[in-house]
């Protein structure tokens, strides 16, 4: 995949139309993780070092083309300024006078914040008036929003067709990060899948068997892929009429060359809930009346084992219910053993979507893996192997606004 990354773009006096994502969890007007705001930080002091000047677009949340005052980024302004130790102002609109005289007197090196870009029905639809009216703002279109790549937006992918277009920072690493793990990969390849619904990665499992040379699979995924198998579960989460899928998947890993890895023991228990009694179980000796709730420890044995002789891992979604305490061990030994593994130059880890991120801060390793993406639909979809707009975008040559 080609693209022109900020090192090949003429910045200085320029203004730069940033595409960035700053849909940050938040309660009450505060933000309460900062993580998508401080990866942004390198190509913030990027463009200010250069001398451009930074007009920054976003959404947030999921305003209805309208003026919603709860979804206003203005609350964001403190934050960006600290974290990013850069002045941010704010701009009350992102096309018409508003935003075009707030452009107009920017000096180089100073940063605006536009406000939110799905205030506009032109947004979502993708519509070119209202991409136009954005073109207008700049003259150069940097795309540094990954996680939303995944929208065919004005603002994500009509906007790369009418000026000069780059990947941002944090976009390119991702791209890299993405291209090393699953494109172009040192073999062999594990992907660890985890999480409740085989229904709900059902894309993600049938490209991956085509792709990589183990399939672990863990949480209730894996115990609708053993029920498919005649093994009994229990009352353990799982999706019996999503069997012959399971099946399917399956006969395609086979034919692939692609082991998947289920469970060979559980943690299981009677009642769920925190601190009750659990028992491990050989998979097989699962009895109706109890729920599996983990992986046990002959599994994360048999799963780092196979990990040791890999070059690459690939890792979406929980072993077990990580959230209760001590359910989350089979996550975290697993976690702590691609991190010892990455530590050592051995494997490189790509890590990302839904519940993964959490699920490793938990463990306390989501510093340790080679990536970690941030993304989530975004991730998944490039998981089941679709061409990403936002990203599709950059690889094209723009039209003159």
């Amino acid at each position: 995949m080609s693209f022109k990354t900020l090192n090949d773009a003429p910045l200085k006096g320029k203004k730069v139309l940033l595409r960035a994502d700053l849909n940050v969890p938040a309660e009450n007007g505060t933000v309460t993780d900062t993580t998508r705001i401080d990866r942004l930080k390198e190509t913030i002091s990027f463009l200010v070092k250069s001398g451009a000047q930074t007009i920054i677009l976003s959404h947030f949340g999921r305003p209805k083309a309208k003026v919603e005052p709860e979804y206003s980024l203005s609350f964001l302004i403190p934050v960006l300024s600290q974290q990013w130790a850069h002045k941010v102002t704010f701009v009350s609109d992102c096309i018409g006078a508003v935003a075009e005289n707030a452009v107009q007197n920017m000096r180089d090196g100073e940063i605006i914040l536009l406000e939110n870009v799905r205030f506009h029905a032109g947004e979502e639809k993708n519509d070119p008036a209202f991409a136009k009216s954005l073109a207008k703002l700049g003259d150069i279109y940097v795309n540094d929003a990954f996680s939303a790549a995944h929208r065919a937006h004005a603002s994500t992918e009509g906007l790369a067709h009418l000026l000069p277009a780059y990947a941002g920072m944090l976009m390119s690493a991702e791209l890299s990060a993405l291209q090393n793990a699953l494109e172009a990969p040192k073999k062999p390849v594990m992907a660890v899948v985890g999480g409740a619904k085989v229904s709900s990665k059902l894309s993600v499992l049938n490209n991956l068997v085509r792709k990589v040379n183990f399939l672990v699979l863990g949480g209730g995924m894996a115990n609708t892929f053993l029920y498919a198998q005649g093994i009994e579960v229990g009352k353990s989460l799982c999706e019996r009429d999503m069997a012959d899928e399971a099946r399917r998947i399956w006969d395609t890993a086979k034919a692939s060359g692609c082991q998947i890895i289920l469970p060979s023991d559980r943690v299981t228990v009677k009642e769920f809930g925190k601190g009750v009694p659990t028992q491990i179980l050989k998979t097989e000796a699962l009895t109706p009346d109890v729920e599996a709730v983990d992986i046990g420890p002959q599994s994360i044995t048999d799963i780092t084992d196979i990990l040791s002789k890999c070059k690459t891992v690939l890792w979406n979604g929980p072993m077990g219910v990580f959230e209760v305490k001590p359910f989350d061990a089979g996550t975290n030994g697993l976690a702590q053993a691609v991190a010892r593994l990455t530590a050592s130059g051995q494997i490189l880890s790509v890590a990302g979507g839904g519940d993964t991120v959490s699920a490793l801060e938990n463990a306390g390793v989501a510093d340790q893996f080679t990536y970690v993406s941030t993304a989530g639909g975004a991730f998944l979809e490039w998981l089941e192997g679709k061409t990403l707009p936002g990203v599709s975008a950059l690889t094209q040559p723009h039209k003159a606004a």
